[in-house]
């Protein structure tokens, strides 16, 4: 479908003559051997690879419109579900003294509040492999609580479902101040078609010198029973180049005994540009025994 191409082109091309509207983008790219039960193969991987637009229209000093189009594309083979580009975080929204309102379609106060502890984010580590709740809800209205509240920053989301189910609710509060980061966040009703389930995820991290340590645990309700899990995450500066990263995390909440560990580091040619490489096995009780290898590289624009 070429329609979604040929708007986000248009948008993004108009937007280089008006001075309050940032184009950005992240193209990341990895070689990998995927052994999944058994089954082994080489694959390019386009690790939520995604362009986009932001931007903002002050109406006065204290009051301005917000706005995000960013979609993802497939940089291995073009195709996205079918499609050149897919829709990501899309709003509108009002920002004033008081805080911010805005709609679209964006991801979840629960998902945004463990986004700087999970270190293989968009890789085969992701902590979704192990958590629920990594949600980007249809029809979402959120309230943020505005700066002049200091180290604190609470979200609360709601999700209209429709006529498609149950309205869901989506809610987190953050302290961060210096090296210390904590957050605490609840679903409810928000997954697509889980009615009656409620998510509550605790979140921590740390930095000591060189090193920052995470951490976070969830639990999951649903009517046909529950789950919780946890994980935890290390990352290690040795230079302003090197990097290395490890996170480990166990959850009965999406298999019994699932079990996700991953490897890694990172090299930094700039601010923008870095190469990685990584190890991750996922396991549980049941038939899965995943494991992958790979190398890639990363820009930010």
């Amino acid at each position: 479908m070429r329609v979604p191409f040929l708007l986000a082109t248009a948008a993004l091309a108009s937007a280089q003559a008006s001075a309050d509207v940032t184009v950005y983008g992240k193209a990341n790219v990895s070689l990998q051997h995927a052994d999944e039960a058994g089954n082994r193969e080489i694959e390019l991987q386009s690790n939520s690879s995604r362009i986009g637009l932001m931007g903002q229209e002050s109406l006065s000093d204290s009051v301005a419109i917000l706005y995000r189009f960013e979609y993802e594309t497939s940089v291995d083979d073009g195709d996205k579900d079918g499609q050149t580009l897919t829709q990501r975080n899309i709003y509108l929204g009002l920002q004033t003294a008081g805080g911010t309102l805005m709609g679209g379609v964006f991801d979840s106060p629960l998902k945004t509040a463990a986004a700087g502890v999970d270190l293989f984010n968009d890789l085969e580590g992701d902590i979704r492999n192990i958590f629920a709740g990594e949600n980007r809800p249809k029809n979402i209205v959120q309230y943020v609580t505005p700066k002049s509240l200091g180290p604190v920053t609470a979200k609360v989301a709601y999700i209209t479902k429709e006529a498609d189910g149950i309205d869901g609710v989506s809610a987190s509060a953050a302290y961060k101040l210096d090296d210390l980061y904590l957050a605490v966040a609840m679903d409810q009703d928000v997954e697509d078609n889980a009615d009656n389930t409620d998510t509550y995820r605790l979140v921590g991290a740390y930095t000591l010198g060189a090193v920052q340590l995470g951490g976070a645990y969830e639990k999951y309700e649903r009517e046909i029973g529950n789950g919780d899990g946890y994980f935890a995450s290390l990352k290690w500066s040795l230079t302003d180049q090197w990097i290395l990263k490890t996170q480990y995390g166990q959850s009965d909440i999406k298999v019994d005994g699932r079990e996700s560990f991953s490897l890694g580091g990172d090299y930094i040619f700039s601010k923008t540009a870095k190469a990685f490489a990584y190890y991750t096995t996922n396991q549980d009780d049941a038939v899965r025994d995943d494991d992958y290898l790979g190398v890639g590289l990363e820009l930010k624009f």
